[in-house]
């Protein structure tokens, strides 16, 4: 019995496992610790799909593509960062120090890494997390200060002659092409390092001179200020305030005043939140996109959302809303006032509309790069809180064809760059290819829209106003024409009553 305990039961002796052992000869693997693991290859089934957009166009991050020939130019300009930055910081110990630190924590930043790459000895793994991180910081240091006037810049450089690279030689500062693929390489989900890392350098080794009090989060804002071409969710107003605040730091900053204006209180607990989460560059970017209320429960749709063709034809009105997140997408609708979607053509009578609220997406060269990182860093990180996935997924369902873009392109809820309508309708098609998800953040707002498309009065109500009620000019006209009907109706009956 206990001989057919061990066959059935799948628990071999130790000579029984030694003659195993003997048999197959498996080396013993180093067990994975995916708790601490945030930092992917990107599997292959997406990858193949574009390797491009996964791909680092001019600098390597991380060990991941760090033996990569074309990638070898950009570690002579990382060295260069790397001795202004030690003449900016002028203390020898705190970068001992910020060393010794890394040596410490050298396993747990390789446990970040999915792949463990034991072929790099601990002295080599060391050197090249401090030389990116050291890059990264003077990067993001030289864009906070030396973004304005180039004038500014060059009265500075002179005046402050420990800097030996100035901002005229700066090879990524003044080739704005080249810094915009620098900063699309820093978002890849292969080119990273952990943000402790970086958040540590901050901290403890940056010249107090160089952080600005306005930076409550520390670290995390100036990431945040050197990524803000991908938070597409600023409106030209707030734009326009963040142009107004950021020249107003720099007055106090050159003038010697490092006071600046309170920030609300809930933009410094969204960083807060924000800095304590994240994982690294690729997370960050995610969080942009997040709405600021994450405690939508997730489900399964009952059938496959309509295109944006068919759910205009129903009365369903597409609207743009360039202050929200881009995740944050709601449905809308007055359940008796909205059945008669004709009023809604008129101003101010929002309570008669059907209305789907879509952010404002801006697509660009960069998008397609952008959103399948997200992907692939949700398919790998975040199985259970697939947000990125879902709104992708939802947007693919609007967008079948050129006339869906087109509508949607005449609504604002999509701006792009590309060369036609088709192409954004190829590239989101694309997206969704290879991603898995179990279920939708968006179930409750994709079930009342197909509830709403399937109820004949709402297509009927759709096709009057489209006819009839498109817009104020040709409702107008109807209601005049309603009016001479009705009284031509009544002068008809005076007539017969008159008569008879």
């Amino acid at each position: 019995m206990a001989n057919a305990s061990n066959t059935y039961g799948c628990s071999l002796s130790e000579t029984e496992f030694e003659m195993v052992k003997h048999i197959i000869d498996i080396p013993e693997l180093e067990e994975l610790c995916l708790s601490e693991c945030c930092i992917y290859k990107v599997p292959f089934n997406l990858r193949k799909v574009n390797e491009d957009a996964y791909t680092p166009q001019w600098i390597s991050i991380g060990p991941i593509h760090l033996s990569k020939e074309e990638l070898k130019p950009m570690q002579e300009h990382k060295k260069r960062y790397f001795h202004c930055f030690w003449e900016r910081v002028s203390n020898e110990q705190d970068m001992k120090n910020y060393k010794l630190y890394l040596e410490t924590k050298e396993e747990a930043i390789r446990n970040c890494y999915a792949e463990k790459f034991p072929h790099m000895a601990k002295e080599k793994f060391v050197d090249m997390v401090l030389l990116d991180a050291v890059f990264i910081m003077e990067l993001l240091l030289r864009n906070c200060r030396w973004k304005s006037e180039s004038s500014k810049h060059e009265q500075e450089y002179k005046q402050t002659k420990s800097f030996r690279l100035k901002h005229s030689d700066d090879l990524i500062l003044t080739q704005s092409w080249l810094s915009r693929d620098i900063t699309r390489d820093l978002i890849l989900l292969e080119n990273q390092i952990p943000f402790f890392v970086l958040h540590k350098l901050y901290e403890d080794v940056v010249p107090c001179q160089d952080k600005k009090k306005e930076h409550t989060a520390g670290f995390v804002d100036l990431a945040i200020e050197y990524f803000a071409f991908y938070d597409t969710q600023m409106s030209s107003s707030d734009e326009t305030k963040l142009v107004l605040h950021k020249n107003q730091s720099r007055k106090n900053y050159f003038s010697g005043s490092l006071r600046s204006p309170k920030k609300p209180d809930n933009k410094s607990k969204n960083k807060d939140r924000c800095s304590k989460s994240t994982r690294h560059f690729t997370d960050l970017i995610r969080y942009f996109y997040l709405p600021t209320d994450l405690g939508r429960d997730s489900g399964c749709a009952h059938h496959v959302l309509r295109t944006a063709t068919k759910l205009q034809d129903s009365g369903v009105s597409f609207e743009k809303d360039v202050k929200r997140r881009l995740l944050d997408i709601t449905f809308e609708k007055k359940r008796i006032l909205s059945s008669f979607l004709c009023f809604g053509c008129l101003p101010y009578l929002n309570h008669f509309k059907a209305r789907f609220i879509i952010p404002q997406l801006k697509v660009d060269h960069t998008t397609e790069c952008v959103l399948r990182n997200l992907i692939a860093l949700e398919q790998c990180h975040y199985p259970e809180k697939p947000y990125i996935c879902n709104y992708v997924s939802l947007i693919d369902s609007l967008i079948h064809t050129t006339h869906d873009v087109e509508m949607l392109v005449e609504k604002e809820v999509i701006v792009h760059e590309l060369g036609s309508d088709k192409e954004v309708a190829t590239l989101v098609n694309a997206l969704s290819k290879h991603v898995v998800t179990n279920s939708t953040c968006y179930y409750e707002t994709i079930n009342e829209l197909n509830k709403h498309y399937q109820n004949a009065w709402n297509r009927t109500m759709a096709a009057l106003w489209l006819v009839y009620f498109r817009d104020p000019w040709r409702a107008s006209s109807t209601v005049v024409g309603i009016a001479v009907l009705v009284f031509a109706v009544f002068q008809f009956l005076r007539a017969v009553r008159a008569i008879f």
